[in-house]
């Protein structure tokens, strides 16, 4: 299994290996590894992907918790 294999599945952003909320830890490495010269890049990256799923994710009126802790937060604490 590969880090290339976390990915996310639409419209419910779980990921489509493990089944875990999405980003997973695994697909965290990978992006944190991809990533590692131009951390901006991943953020920038991050946060479009959040906006994507906060428009499938609110389908049914429902904000979804914490998007920002989830997609965001822990991409910015590991790259300072």
């Amino acid at each position: 299994m590969t880090a290339e294999d976390h990915t996310h599945v639409r419209p419910q952003w779980d990921c489509r290996v493990c089944g875990q909320p999405w980003p997973c830890p695994e697909a965290r490495t990978g992006l944190l590894d991809e990533y590692r010269v131009f951390p901006s890049l991943l953020k920038i990256y991050l946060t479009a992907l959040m906006y994507d799923a906060l428009d499938d994710l609110t389908v049914n009126g429902e904000s979804p918790p914490n998007l920002y802790e989830r997609f965001l937060a822990w991409a910015r604490k590991r790259s300072r």
